[in-house]
């Protein structure tokens, strides 16, 4: 398919290189039904609106523990066991990427004081 170029107001699409996901620490309550839904979908039918009512966003997802989501409602341990595994992989995939990030930081600091010395 060839786009038309002869509109004046063309404009070519450019490609960013941020292909990274928002961080957990900003999403919204919209964003944690989002990750509900995919990775919870046996249980977002009972619980997804326990989350919204709470407010529950991603800085509260990633604190959350067996007993908050008792506290939450969710008295199933074996649906609270499911949520929590899939709690600690956001965590653990959350902490990979700030550890990358920190690292990628030293790396171009430690570059930029080569330079400049």
């Amino acid at each position: 398919m060839v786009e038309d170029t002869s509109n004046n107001n063309y404009k070519p699409k450019v490609k960013t290189n941020n292909n990274r996901p928002k961080s957990v620490y900003s999403w919204t309550v919209n964003d944690v039904q989002k990750w509900l839904r995919r990775h919870c979908s046996d249980y977002y039918q009972q619980y997804g609106t326990l989350f919204s009512q709470h407010e529950i966003i991603g800085r509260a997802l990633l604190r959350l523990n067996d007993n908050s989501l008792l506290r939450l409602g969710i008295k199933d341990s074996n649906h609270r066991e499911a949520i929590w595994r899939e709690i600690l992989k956001l965590r653990l995939k959350t902490d990979i990427m700030e550890i990358r990030d920190l690292q990628r930081r030293e790396i171009y600091s430690m570059a930029y004081d080569y330079y400049i010395a």
